[in-house]
């Protein structure tokens, strides 16, 4: 299953690559358009401790890019966020998971090329074609790394071990980063003289299980050094449980069969440089008027 959760947004990133390598056979545009835009927006994460996409812990984003349009249907765009997701077990109605009691935080920098298939011609200036709504998909990468409060005092999660990393429990280390891949739609708009409008809503699926720091299973309160912050942090359902803790080796924590995600809203203004293409045909007539 993991599998093919992973392949399924590879397929997809790699259609999208090759409806950009027919660009050729469509012929030379009249005109190209690069632009320069800033973003600005809202994310929210799901995972393991949001299996229910709620959208309860909405985080500001914000971004820049740089598009590209091939044509007036096909578009590339050069793409960098920052935000942030998070969530808190106590948000969820499902009984073992307020008792599980988990919560993290995580900065995200991610950088992506995405393309951008437009539904109606699109082109800044042009009063007849001067909207479209459009499907977009890439690939990517992010920087992640969750952490959580303890006390008042914030600590990083990957480092602690939390499902037994750090006790020989192969298969369950995790780096910072993960390969994303954005699958969204979109609406553009031509503004006035050279600004665009563009708000787009995109999933971004990941390859990691460990966005939250939660995946597998408890290893048990033996597995770490007595009364250290990570042998705390590993199980804190006793904060409101009693002595009533999950903890127990073996137990569910997390879901290794789903991989983290998501999703950015984006609302964004972008600002285009022009340059002016004549069709080969154009050209050489051109060339012969000169010559008389």
């Amino acid at each position: 299953m993991v599998r093919q959760q992973v392949k399924k947004p590879i397929i997809i990133s790699l259609l999208c690559v090759c409806l950009l390598a027919g660009h050729a056979a469509l012929g030379q545009s009249y005109y190209t358009i690069a632009e320069y835009g800033l973003a600005i927006g809202e994310s929210q994460y799901f995972g393991d401790l949001n299996n229910n996409y709620g959208l309860k812990t909405l985080h500001p984003s914000y971004g820049v890019y740089w598009r590209y349009h091939l044509n007036q249907f096909i578009a590339v765009k050069i793409v960098t966020n920052i935000t942030q997701v998070g969530y808190n077990d106590n948000l969820n109605k499902n009984p073992y998971e307020k008792e599980r009691n988990l919560n993290f935080e995580t900065d995200i920098y991610e950088g992506m090329l995405q393309a951008e298939f437009n539904f109606f011609r699109f082109a800044t200036g042009d009063p007849e074609h001067r909207f479209t709504p459009y499907l977009t998909g890439g690939i990517g990468a992010i920087y992640y790394n969750p952490y959580t409060y303890y006390a008042g005092v914030k600590y990083y999660l990957q480092p602690l071990g939390t499902e037994g990393q750090n006790a020989g429990y192969s298969g369950r280390q995790y780096g910072n980063y993960s390969p994303c891949f954005p699958i969204g739609a979109g609406f553009k708009m031509w503004l006035v003289g050279g600004v665009n409008l563009s708000i787009e809503i995109a999933d971004r699926l990941t390859t990691t299980s460990y966005m939250d720091d939660v995946s597998s299973t408890y290893v048990g309160i033996d597995k770490f050094k007595s009364n250290s912050i990570a042998s705390i942090l590993q199980d804190r359902s006793g904060e409101i449980a009693g002595n009533n803790v999950l903890g127990r080796a073996g137990k569910q924590r997390g879901n290794t069969s789903r991989k983290d995600q998501y999703i950015i809203g984006l609302f964004s203004l972008s600002w285009h440089f022009k340059s002016y293409h004549c069709p080969q045909g154009l050209n050489d007539d051109m060339i012969r008027v000169r010559r008389r």
